[in-house]
């Protein structure tokens, strides 16, 4: 073992009051058997915040440990006695300890205390002895004892006196009983078997009433104290004419068990003395003497029966045993005495007490299994399997107790956490003791478990789709993506944000970062952009932080913001020349009107109709087709040039129209098998004029005719050597892109002509595929090639 001593220093002062003054300094002893205990002790009425050890220097733990593992002392009981200051390591008494107040029963007082230890957890059990200090003095019970002595008693009879009660023990108790100088009496003093002194009067003289009735003596009685103190009480001796018997009991000593929830007035012994003598010299009085002051509140006697009954609450806890002394005085004042004994039983009447020492409020839920939640004790102030107890926990919990040493418990994590599941628990500790009636008690603990950032965001679809018309104002809000995660305060506050891919930018929409709306920031234009994809990403606030991507599918809606566009006759050309037959039956076809719109749906959807005529009732138009044709059979009386007007309208809302204008000529000498040259005069024919008028605009058609030929073949040379670069450029914007316009194939003329013709005749022959201008891509489902190349070589090789 180890021992740490610190020395008592004793000094003694000498002065003119002859004052003595004995100064106690601490003086303590630490002990280490089995398990660690401290042993300390001082002496009591120490002032307040008195030193009594230093614990960091006895445990030999440095001082910055006190404070970091949050030491502090517990005292056994409710009252804590001792202060712990963990900036020194002294441990101080909080209040001056008066050992009589503390230890009113015991010959010696110690004090339990505990030092405990966090981080690690470690309980140290200390003991503090409080000595006795000579602080009270011997006191007689009352300040004059009377008694009444038969004159005729003989020599060396002894009459007990009542004791002297110090306070004090050990030393400093009653030591000694002294008797006022007289003639009659000595005194003689003892020790009990229990080694409480008592005193007894001692007859050296005989006595003569008639010399002397009455004597009064002083009883002194003194402790061993340095210096001693004393008490004194007058003992008054009444001199009585002869009574030559005096009461006897038929036991000397009265034994009895008492239950500790007896109930009031049960008897608890009867106490009988004899007297042979007559009268009033045989009637015998019964009164209790050197009986302590609980006693007598605990127990009635009855001066006539010797009953004893019970008159309190006895208390197995406060006192296991009381004596008493009962005296027995007859008519004559002749006296004898009886000690009664009882013995109080432990009743299971006191429930376990549980006593928390130390609790973690709060634990984090990834904490692990035998994670310490709280230590507390329990305590059952009954004895024997009435004072053994056991502890339990209520329900279904992951938690257990663990008991430890000295009644003390430790609750713990018996599996892991999750406080999405349960944020709370209200722990019922059931404490019980072993008693044949069983009593109880319980204490709620209540632990909270803290969060951890265990849970990603979820959003509530995987895909969003939203929907934005074109030409749209900017940071246009279109909608909202939400995550929810299921952790809690800065864990769950979730935070969106784009994610950025590389080649893929979307500049145009943005997403707020803390409530997920989603805008749009310029204007969308449906003919460039028609949908698009993004990915966002909801983060939480955790540290590492959790995250979850859902995708955004953007979807623009078309607006009816382009109008019709003509590709024949193109608009910013003349009025298109056509040439229609004299001969031409109704449904004839005269020409068509092709427009595309950039648009989509309904706002592509394109009607023709005729707005304006020469000769209204000659010519229709296709509502779908935009075919110009013949609405009844041509006649001499129409006019030789017709002007039309046809309107290309959209279904959009409001809509949107384009006008193209065509000029047509009626002219005579179209044959249907060839065209034939008049072999007359151009002078003699009085259509002269018409036929130059037809030469020339056939020369121009030609012209044209081969010149476009000539350029498509060129820029499908060019589009071949660098399709691999660019992509074509298209007509209007959207007019590859959409499938709503109206783009048939064109019609191609076969004009055939003979040398030295005057007149001329021309045939409609069978639609071939159009030639593409430059730029100009096929239409949906033809194909691009030189057909009007091919078509031009064989001008010549028609016959009919």
């Amino acid at each position: 073992g180890w021992l740490f001593g610190r020395g008592m220093a004793c000094g003694r002062q000498s002065g003119d009051s002859k004052r003595q003054v004995i100064l106690f300094i601490l003086c303590f002893c630490v002990c280490h058997t089995g398990a660690e205990t401290l042993r300390y002790s001082l002496p009591e009425e120490m002032e307040r915040d008195s030193f009594v050890a230093n614990i960091a220097k006895d445990l030999g733990v440095p001082l910055s440990q006190l404070a970091a593992r949050k030491a502090r002392v517990v005292s056994e009981g409710t009252e804590q006695l001792f202060r712990l200051n963990q900036n020194t390591g002294v441990l101080t008494a909080k209040e001056s300890l008066d050992r009589e107040e503390i230890c009113p029963q015991s010959d010696t007082c110690t004090l339990v205390f505990k030092i405990f230890f966090e981080n690690p957890l470690q309980l140290i059990r200390g003991e503090v002895e409080v000595r006795d200090v000579n602080d009270n003095s011997p006191v007689f019970p009352e300040k004059e004892m009377v008694l009444k002595i038969l004159e005729t008693a003989s020599l060396g009879s002894r009459f007990p006196l009542e004791s002297a009660q110090d306070k004090d023990v050990g030393i400093n108790g009653l030591q000694n009983y002294s008797l006022g100088p007289n003639p009659h009496f000595s005194l003689a003093v003892g020790t009990g078997k229990d080694g409480v002194k008592y005193v007894e009067l001692v007859l050296q003289r005989q006595l003569d009433r008639e010399e002397q009735g009455e004597i009064n003596l002083l009883l002194t009685a003194t402790d061993g104290g340095s210096p001693p103190r004393s008490g004194t009480a007058q003992v008054r001796i009444v001199v009585v004419d002869a009574n030559d018997n005096i009461p006897a009991f038929d036991r000397e000593i009265y034994e009895v068990r008492l239950a500790e929830n007896s109930p009031l007035e049960q008897l608890v012994v009867r106490v009988a003395a004899a007297d042979p003598d007559e009268g009033s010299n045989g009637k015998v009085r019964y009164a209790f003497t050197q009986t302590s002051e609980r006693s007598r509140q605990l127990f009635q006697l009855n001066p006539a029966t010797g009953e004893i009954r019970i008159a309190g609450n006895l208390d197995f806890e406060e006192a296991k045993t009381h004596k008493m002394v009962v005296k027995a005085t007859d008519g004559g004042e002749l006296s004898a005495h009886c000690k009664v004994q009882v013995e109080v039983l432990d009743v299971n009447d006191n429930a376990p007490e549980i006593a928390l020492t130390s609790l973690t409020a709060s634990i984090p839920e990834d904490a692990p299994p035998r994670t310490v939640v709280a230590l507390f004790s329990v305590r059952d102030r009954d004895s024997g399997d009435n004072g053994r107890t056991e502890c339990s926990i209520d329900g279904d919990l992951p938690f257990s107790l663990t008991p430890t040493f000295d009644n003390y418990y430790e609750l713990r994590t018996t599996a892991a956490l999750d406080r999405e599941r349960t944020a709370e628990y209200n722990i019922t500790i059931t404490a019980m003791d072993w008693g044949r009636t069983r009593l109880s008690s319980q204490k709620s603990i209540f632990v909270q478990i803290s969060d951890v950032n265990d849970n990603a965001p979820e959003f509530t679809q995987e895909v969003y789709t939203m929907s934005v018309t074109e030409n749209n104002s900017p940071m246009l809000r279109i909608g909202s993506m939400k995550a929810t995660d299921a952790d809690a305060g800065k864990n769950a506050r979730v935070n969106y944000a784009l994610v950025r891919q590389e080649g893929k930018e979307h500049p145009e929409m943005s997403v707020n970062v803390e409530n997920g709306d989603v805008y749009i920031l310029r204007p969308l234009d449906y003919e460039k952009v028609r949908s698009f994809e993004v990915t966002v990403r909801a983060a939480d606030g955790g540290s590492p932080p959790l995250s979850a991507q859902a995708v955004l599918r953007v979807l623009v809606r078309d607006e009816n913001d382009n109008a019709p566009v003509l590709l024949h006759p193109p608009p910013d050309s003349s009025a298109a020349g056509e040439l229609v037959p004299r001969w031409a039956p109704a449904g004839y076809l005269v020409a068509k009107v092709v427009a595309v719109d950039a648009d989509a749906g309904q706002n592509a959807w394109l009607s023709y109709e005729l707005a304006k005529a020469t000769e209204p009732g000659l010519f229709r138009v296709g509502l779908h087709s935009g075919e110009v044709r013949t609405a009844r059979a041509v006649t001499e009386r129409d006019a030789a040039r017709q002007r039309l007007i046809v309107l290309v309208r959209d279904r959009g809302q409001p809509s949107r129209s384009a006008t193209a204008t065509l000029a047509v000529a009626l002219v005579d000498g179209f044959s249907e098998a060839h065209l034939r040259v008049s072999e007359e005069a151009p002078a003699a024919d009085p259509d002269g004029p018409l036929t130059l008028y037809l030469i020339a605009s056939l020369a121009c058609v030609s012209a044209l005719f081969l010149a476009t030929a000539v350029a498509a073949v060129v820029a499908k040379v060019r589009q071949a050597r660098r399709s691999e670069l660019e992509t074509l450029p298209t007509f209007p914007t959207a007019a590859t892109e959409s499938n709503a316009g109206s783009l048939p194939r064109s019609y191609v003329y076969d004009v055939c002509f003979a040398a030295g013709t005057v007149n001329s005749e021309f045939r409609f022959l069978r639609p071939l595929f159009p030639c593409f201008p430059a730029g100009l891509p096929p239409g949906p489902g033809e194909q691009r090639s030189s057909v009007c190349s091919q078509d031009v070589a064989n001008l010549g090789d028609e016959g009919d």
